[in-house]
């Protein structure tokens, strides 16, 4: 098993420095706002996080490629840091403090396809920080010398389950509101939490399940590492393994198989 503790630091320097840049200008009364061409949101911090971020690799791995949301990819090779410089960019810009900064280091495994190696999701509005490597395990804290280790829950029954989304209108738009309705009336309790921290909770075995119909690899692939390490499952809707699916669903393993059928159902 490789050795990826270099790497893990190296993404804590890297999360330490975005979450300086984009702090500063968190509630800022002239924080400059555009509209993207899919008319999601970006802000100037998404923008000087990312470059900030970019900066670094460029120093300290020239070597690695680097994927990020707001400026593409950069680089070849068997190695690529995907970075999602603020998930959860509407909290940002209406100063809501759940957003995150997610990194990750990725992998070309011996079929060429890209697997996380590293990933940390750092959310300094809320004063946290999760960090998992292969194989090493998944931890939350303030740093690496003070940790605490993620385990996921070990509940086995949907009708007792946490289950955590980000809203309605993707899963209608895609044809697949009715499993999503039947399963949040299956569970025990639901609640629309979004972005990052779902999955950093189904980590935590505070939530038991969570999904999402539409996502890109940066919003998935740091969150995918830590909630495996920490002993759960993360998949496609259809059961793919990993954060290359185009959607997610995180679980505690336990739950994997009905989450998925509830998911699959389509109208």
């Amino acid at each position: 098993m490789p050795d990826y503790h270099d790497d893990l630091r190296l993404a804590h320097v890297l999360a330490d420095a975005a979450d300086a840049a984009t702090m500063d200008r968190f509630k800022a009364l002239d924080l400059k706002v555009e509209t993207k061409p899919d008319m999601t949101p970006v802000s100037e911090a998404d923008k000087a996080a990312e470059e900030l971020i970019r900066g670094h690799l460029h120093r300290a791995r020239p070597r690695d490629a680097i994927l990020g949301e707001e400026f593409g990819v950069e680089g070849t090779g068997p190695r690529r840091w995907v970075v999602d410089p603020i998930d959860g960019t509407k909290n940002y810009v209406r100063g809501v403090p759940v957003w995150a900064t997610l990194i990750c280091l990725m992998e070309a495994d011996d079929a060429g396809a890209f697997q996380p190696v590293v990933g940390v999701v750092s959310a300094p509005a809320l004063n946290r920080r999760w960090w998992a490597a292969k194989g090493a395990g998944a931890y939350t804290g303030r740093s690496l010398s003070s940790a605490t280790r993620l385990q996921v829950s070990k509940v086995e029954r949907i009708a007792d389950a946490s289950f955590a989304y980000a809203s309605l209108d993707g899963w209608e738009e895609r044809g697949r509101l009715d499993g999503f309705l039947d399963l949040t009336r299956a569970c025990w309790r639901t609640r629309g939490y979004g972005d990052f921290w779902p999955y950093m909770m189904v980590a935590e075995g505070a939530v038991d399940i969570c999904a999402e119909p539409e996502l890109s690899l940066w919003d998935m692939a740091a969150n995918a590492i830590v909630v495996q390490e920490a002993g759960g499952t993360f998949t496609s809707l259809d059961g793919v393994s990993g954060p290359g699916g185009g959607n997610a669903a995180a679980s505690n393993g336990l739950l994997h198989d009905e989450l998925l059928g509830y998911l699959g159902r389509r109208s």
